[in-house]
């Protein structure tokens, strides 16, 4: 589990370091984004479960958050469609700290419904960090399906480990799970239906 969330972060430091990319900032804007975007969710988790930030114990995550997105100032100019690499990366990086961060209420001893929402929470808020300070929609206010591939991703992990597999082949799992519906919705342009405004009822009439 360790790799998983060291990879994680790496993945969705990349992601923000590409945003800085596309909004043209320095180098230092470049680190703080990737940097922000890699260990937001999973200190959001933390604090949320009571437990020891996981980068100030161990600095390990936040110094490759920091080099990869310092090596992503060096060449994100050498990719042709930096758009279209956020989506596949912001994919894996959300499928991978879906199941960590449900796994890792699971052993804090949280229940299941907790872990589901807990793997959401670790998959999302780094993104909506990132967006936010990029000026980018909103991963929650978009119509593609991104949180909804999260929840399934993380309920399945729960319930794969407390059913028959073990916890590393239910994150397994889970990942694979999370990581296919959001690839369909990037390729076939999947959404949800979305609500549609109705006129309300006349007061004469009630």
């Amino acid at each position: 589990m360790p790799f998983i969330d060291l990879a994680a972060a790496v993945v969705f430091a990349i992601t923000g370091a590409l945003v800085a990319s596309r909004k043209e900032m320095d180098f230092l804007g470049f680190l703080w984004l990737g940097a922000i975007t890699g260990v937001g969710g999973g200190t959001v988790r933390d604090l949320l479960l009571g437990l020891p930030v996981f980068w100030v114990i161990d600095p390990t995550p936040i110094a490759l958050c920091l080099i990869a997105a310092g090596v992503v100032h060096f060449t994100a100019h050498l990719i042709a469609s930096r758009y279209r690499l956020l989506l596949w990366l912001d994919a894996i990086g959300m499928a991978l700290v879906t199941v960590v961060g449900a796994a890792k209420a699971t052993d804090a001893g949280a229940g299941a419904l907790v872990a589901i929402v807990m793997g959401v929470v670790t998959a999302s808020v780094g993104g909506i960090i990132r967006d936010l300070l990029g000026q980018e929609p909103s991963i929650i206010l978009r119509r593609e399906i991104y949180v909804t591939a999260s929840a399934v991703g993380a309920t399945l992990s729960v319930a794969a480990q407390s059913l028959v597999l073990s916890q590393p082949a239910a994150m397994v799992f889970g990942a694979v799970i999370a990581f296919t519906i959001r690839s369909l919705a990037i390729s076939l342009d999947w959404a949800l239906p979305v609500y549609r405004p109705r006129r309300g009822r006349d007061p004469d009439a009630l």
